[in-house]
């Protein structure tokens, strides 16, 4: 393809060049977490191929160690492939192979860019393809991303949740359906109610992600192993595992491990479940704490920061707000990865860049979006009780505790006269003498209507 100079600062190589030419696109750089699964691929293919004598001892010490110190912060910003890119992958993977491969040589005292003593196709790449590599390394980034923003923050927000829910128990609220009055609960039972919703949603996404426990690496360009020692992919894949503290494993079939993005798909699904189940949660939070003179009131939010530029003393949702906007995106993403997974034609899916970029980019900006809610919203949320047992005493849906006294229809009728006079549910029920004040007491108790059975 010719010849082109490459600038001697950089660690990068011809193929990462043309690629920065090929694809100015969004200017998006590959995620953090992207690149350190690539890299530890790399270290455990390395090992795993010293060990088996298929390239130089001194030779894999010395990919592992670049390895490790890019791992640690250095030549990060040597990642510089756009994420729109070559199909499959290879643009970044090369990027990767070369940026290894000249930090080696580097460590060796050889000049960069002479590939003879080290190689980024011979040696950094040995035994692997794009192929297999880049499904695998969607695999791994992703596990990461999960244990490290995901789970901790899904499990704060639990915490914060329950929290509340202890704390507000003894608060009675009007209950609401279809945006009308309903029968009184307890504030802290919907706390409690959505603290169970993510605890089902953790579950949910532990258990797609364990279908990214099963590895292609090792199937090399097809699926078939081609020139791969026939004890390399198990010994990559217990390298892995330790890595990251996963029971990793060679999958039954490399082949369809590589071709497949159903694992994928399926973790994304479990995120796009959890992302429509916050949106409700993050509009409930906003509704609750509207006005705070003509909105419900129940709940004061903590305010984070002025919410208008000309109108002094308001404040806004805003956590709330950018909950809801994350997981729009969330949403979107996945419709995205929905559609790259099924765009793969025989051996190889070449939309594997956009899915590695989606995944693991709402694995993170959800887990860093509940995060922030659970710290800045949730843990300083604060009852109206004043407000709360207004609503909650002169809402109509009281009548539903006289249904078993006085019937449906005499019920439905005191209703109807209550809005029509203005007079309250107690009033008309003992000025039409149906039922005497102390029954009328035992039954429009609040604290008894609101008490969820155990």
């Amino acid at each position: 393809m010719g010849s082109k100079e490459i600038p001697n600062h950089v660690y990068y190589g011809i193929q990462t060049l043309r690629a920065t030419e090929n694809f100015p696109i969004s200017g998006i750089k590959p995620l953090t977490t992207y690149v350190d699964a690539c890299l530890l691929i790399k270290k455990a293919t390395a090992i795993a191929n010293g060990e088996l004598d298929c390239i130089e001892p001194e030779i894999s010490q010395t990919i592992v160690q670049a390895a490790d110190e890019i791992l640690k912060g250095k030549l990060r910003d040597q990642f510089v492939v756009d994420v729109y890119q070559a199909g499959a992958g290879t643009s970044h993977h090369m990027n990767v192979n070369e940026v290894l491969a000249n930090r080696s040589l580097e460590i060796l005292g050889e000049e960069k860019g002479n590939y003879k003593r080290v190689s980024p196709n011979d040696h950094v790449n040995y035994g692997q393809s794009t192929n297999d590599v880049i499904p695998t390394a969607i695999r791994v980034g992703s596990l990461l991303a999960l244990d490290r923003t995901l789970y901790p923050a899904l499990e704060k927000a639990i915490a914060e949740m329950e929290q509340k829910a202890e704390e507000f128990q003894d608060i009675v609220k009007s209950g609401r359906t279809h945006m009308q009055d309903a029968v009184p609960v307890r504030l802290g039972d919907g706390f409690k109610a959505w603290s169970q919703i993510l605890k089902d949603h953790l579950q949910r996404i532990k258990t797609a992600a364990t279908d990214l426990h099963q590895l292609g690496l090792g199937g090399s360009a097809t699926g078939t192993g081609l020139n791969t020692h026939p004890n390399y992919r198990h010994r990559v894949a217990a390298l892995l595992g330790e890595f990251i503290n996963q029971p990793l494993q060679p999958a039954p079939s490399l082949m369809a491990a590589m071709q497949s993005m159903s694992p994928f798909v399926n973790v994304s699904g479990s995120l796009r479940n959890l992302a429509q189940d916050l949106v409700k949660i993050s509009h409930d939070l906003r509704l609750m704490d509207s006005g705070p003179q003509t909105g419900f009131k129940e709940i004061q939010l903590p305010a984070v920061q002025p919410g208008s530029s000309i109108m002094p003393g308001k404040y806004n949702p805003v956590m709330a707000e950018m909950t809801s906007m994350v997981c729009f995106q969330v949403m979107g993403y996945d419709t995205a990865i929905a559609f790259a997974a099924q765009a793969g034609q025989l051996e190889l899916n070449v939309m594997m860049p956009l899915i590695a970029y989606d995944l693991i980019h709402s694995i993170e900006i959800l887990g860093n979006t509940i995060d922030s809610l659970a710290q800045r919203c949730l843990a300083g949320i604060t009852p109206r009780r004043d407000r709360c047992l207004a609503y909650a005493e002169g809402s109509l849906a009281l009548v539903t505790a006289l249904n078993t006294h006085i019937g449906y229809l005499k019920a439905a009728d005191v209703a109807k006269k209550s809005l029509e006079t203005g007079k309250s549910i107690r009033a008309i029920v003992l000025e039409e003498n149906l039922m005497n004040e102390a029954q009328l007491a035992k039954v429009l108790d609040l604290a008894t209507m609101s008490q969820i059975p155990e």
